[in-house]
């Protein structure tokens, strides 16, 4: 049980903490230490902030199944992509996510990859969060500072920069915010390694022009899979997406391919690649191909962490993870903001956030380790149950906002998602499912889900108004 510091005597600890990444996950945290009153420092390894959402053209050409770790490139974001969320159920608590009548600003409820980028740009500049990070410096070891002598863990942060400068430094916490969209998961194929075609995976897709009059197979028919596959069916002789079950053949997607039955077809399961390029499906029939294109997710990476063995990545299940947070062992001096998935985000990741800080200050405490590895345990243990497979431990339904709500309530005070966000998701989502061509430009409000949208709207208003005045000051109290 989490509990908070009654004392107002016992001054808060002012720590010197290290984010790793510059996405919306590290954004999130480099405020709240901030607030908490902690000296941060960010390090991101691009030239910008954004994390995925800042788009990089660039393919890693030598390796386009992404088998090396980690991966040169660090976006996976495709040219089209555009949210599947509605802008209204994302952003934080503070700084809305509202359109922008700025020129050449998107203003849709399901914007583009640009727009997420644009959004997080105007949060750095608004909170002063840019003076913190460091860009262009990648992480190459994270491991505990040897120090007999003091009862207090430290970190030896080693990092390299574009002159290839290499620094080490010390902090008294790491918070790993790197994200887990970038290292791909490739799965194993027979005959795969023979296969004389081109094979990548959606990490190293961005545009349709490459595919332009060929077979293309599409492995994986989730979200990133269905999206690739409509797009290159507009220049490809034909497109195959590869489904594990009929189950996954939505009404919406059904649509789809009754009115685009010429160029794009829907296969269960691949079951073999042959030398002479054929693809064979589950059924027997086969497809000379050009291409597969394997949209078939990511794996959580952490290639420079060193912590003798105390936090393993089993299966896609980062652990043990107090509440996805916290590896009891070395808690709190390191902590992982962003590892949940289906999470209304950035929301989330900034609750995760301000425990993260308030525990680092001694606002608040931990529980004892033996109590939090006995939580980890009950979690896995429900999860096997439940019959979910070890690679979705950390896959939290954003249709039961129980733990979310929960973990807000328990751990910082943090405001409950409010009825109308679930109610705009669920019909977001139905709406997916029955018209997956339209349903990002094409939806009904409800009453109630429209006067949240109205209260929202206006309370963005409110917000931008107050914190031109509000924001200067804070930041001159956080650096003083």
């Amino acid at each position: 049980m989490d509990m908070v510091c009654d004392d107002d005597s016992m001054p808060l600890q002012r720590k010197k903490v290290c984010v790793i990444g510059a996405g919306m996950a590290g954004l999130a945290a480099a405020r709240e230490l901030r607030r908490e009153g902690h000296d941060v420092t960010v390090l991101e390894q691009s030239g910008d902030v954004g994390g995925q959402w800042l788009y990089d053209p660039r393919l890693d050409l030598a390796d386009p199944l992404g088998a090396d770790e980690p991966v040169k490139v660090h976006s996976s974001i495709y040219a089209s992509l555009r949210l599947i969320s509605a802008r209204e159920n994302m952003g934080f608590t503070d700084f809305h996510f509202a359109p922008k009548d700025d020129g050449g600003r998107d203003q849709r409820r399901f914007p583009g990859h640009r727009e997420v980028y644009l959004y997080l740009k105007d949060f750095c500049d608004t909170f002063g969060l840019m003076e913190l990070v460091r860009l262009n410096t990648r992480v190459l070891r994270v491991a505990m500072q040897q120090q007999p002598a003091s009862r207090c863990r430290q970190w030896a942060v080693r990092s390299v920069d574009l002159a290839k400068a290499e620094t080490e430094e010390v902090f008294d916490a790491v918070v790993v915010a790197n994200g887990h969209y970038s290292q791909p998961r490739v799965p194993s194929i027979q005959g795969m390694e023979a296969w004389s075609g081109r094979q990548m995976h959606s990490h190293s897709y961005r545009t349709p022009e490459p595919f332009r009059g060929e077979v293309v197979v599409v492995v994986g028919s989730g979200e990133s899979g269905k999206d690739i596959a409509m797009e290159v069916r507009q220049v490809a002789k034909e497109v195959h997406l590869v489904a594990q079950s009929m189950k996954e053949v939505t009404p919406g997607l059904a649509k789809v391919l009754a009115k685009h039955g010429a160029s794009l077809h829907v296969q269960l399961h691949l079951e073999r690649l042959c030398e002479d390029r054929r693809a064979v499906f589950g059924d027997g029939s086969s497809v000379v191909a050009d291409t597969v294109i394997y949209c078939t997710g990511y794996d959580y990476s952490f290639p420079f962490l060193d912590t003798a063995g105390a936090v393993t990545v089993d299966d896609n299940r980062v652990g043990p993870l107090f509440e996805h947070v916290f590896p009891p062992s070395l808690a709190p001096s390191l902590s992982f903001i962003g590892i949940p998935i289906k999470v209304f985000a950035p929301w989330f990741f900034e609750a995760q956030a301000k425990w993260v800080a308030q525990v680092l200050s001694g606002r608040r405490t931990l529980p004892p380790e033996e109590e939090m590895l006995r939580s980890v345990e009950e979690w896995y243990r429900s999860r096997e149950i439940a019959s979910v497979p070890k690679k979705y431990t950390h896959d939290v339904s954003l249709f039961d906002i129980t733990y979310m709500d929960e973990f807000g309530d328990k751990y910082c005070d943090f405001p409950r998602v409010g009825r109308w966000n679930t109610e705009l998701l669920v019909a977001s989502y139905i709406n997916m499912l029955e018209n997956l061509e339209t349903f990002r430009d094409d939806y009904q409000d409800t009453d109630s889900i429209r006067k949240g949208v109205e209260a929202w709207q206006l309370a963005a208003q409110e917000i931008q108004v107050n914190q031109a005045a509000s924001v200067g000051a804070q930041i001159q109290s956080w650096t003083s």
